[in-house]
């Protein structure tokens, strides 16, 4: 379990974290989301004792992560690929990671484990330096896993990964998590995380947003969507769009926003157009993500930043 109390972190005048508290708690996979300048990556260093906090507190399973000695069997941790591009490119993958086997008292054997469970034991013993990012991804990812710890960390984890890769990684967050681990998950691809998150922490300008499942935060969205198929689709349109929805048509379907179903199926009943489905839905992850965090872009598009 990850806790993380009245966490606050400054540099100057500029405050990267302010009063974050949260839990990430072990048996599912929590995404951390937030824009570009948040202070997710500042929060993870923290937790992982790299960063000092200005004020609060982040333990890892009831203690400060510096305490502990051989750190790689408590907490495993990929901060955007760094441990793998950090790593001495005339090294073999097999090198490297004995290496850090052998600084945390980890059996050698679990080396060539771990290779095989990310899908580099076909190249051990290539040199790092001739990996592609994707390899390197694995390579971290791999070092996370080194000492079979009870919590894990990845930041950024799918960076360079293909089609494959990606959903190789989806269904080792969701196993880990099935083992009862804690998977605490920051990322970027808002589509990837709504297909693997259980649980949601966001934050916005070092602040917090939500904490709470991903279903409840997309439900916070006033962009809520109606799926509506008939044969007089050309016909519902024109009428929906009279009503002020926001309207798009693709064959016999249209998905609408603005209006409520109950209000959509009572406009086709009183002018005689039959439905074939009449479906409400909430708004994606995206969606939820880009209306709730609008207003805690550092550098928002097209505008000056604010």
């Amino acid at each position: 379990m990850i806790e993380v109390n009245a966490l606050t972190k400054r540099y100057g005048g500029t405050t990267a974290v302010k009063d974050l508290t949260f839990t990430v708690r072990p048996g599912l996979v929590t995404g951390f989301l937030g824009p570009n300048g948040s202070g997710k990556s500042t929060t993870l260093r923290m937790v992982l004792g790299l960063h000092r906090p200005t004020s609060g507190t982040a333990t890892v399973e009831g203690r400060p992560f510096g305490d502990r000695r051989r750190g790689l069997r408590q907490v495993g941790a990929l901060l955007d690929a760094h441990d793998a591009h950090d790593a001495h490119g005339g090294r073999s993958a097999t090198a490297h990671l004995a290496t850090l086997a052998r600084s945390n008292r980890i059996p050698r054997s679990r080396v060539d484990e771990v290779l095989r469970e990310v899908g580099l034991a076909g190249v051990a013993g290539r040199r790092i330096g001739g990996f592609s990012l994707g390899m390197k991804q694995r390579l971290g990812i791999a070092s996370a896993l080194l000492g079979d710890p009870p919590v894990l960390l990845f930041d950024e984890p799918l960076n360079g990964l293909d089609p494959a890769g990606v959903k190789w990684v989806r269904e080792l967050f969701g196993r880990l998590a099935a083992e009862g681990r804690t998977v605490f998950v920051s990322s970027h691809l808002m589509s990837e995380m709504e297909h693997t998150a259980d649980q949601l922490i966001v934050i916005g300008r070092g602040e917090m947003i939500a904490a709470q499942s991903l279903a409840e935060f997309s439900a916070r969205s006033d962009r809520q969507r109606v799926t509506v198929t008939t044969p007089a689709a050309t016909a519902l349109r024109d009428l929906l769009t009279a009503e002020g929805a926001a309207v798009h048509l693709e064959g016999a379907r249209l998905t609408v926003s603005g209006l409520t179903a109950a209000r959509i199926g009572e406009l086709a009943q009183g002018h005689g157009l039959p439905l074939h489905e009449l479906a409400s839905a909430s708004a994606s992850l995206e969606e939820a993500f880009m209306e709730l965090t609008a207003d805690r872009v550092q550098f928002p598009a097209g505008g000056e930043s604010r």
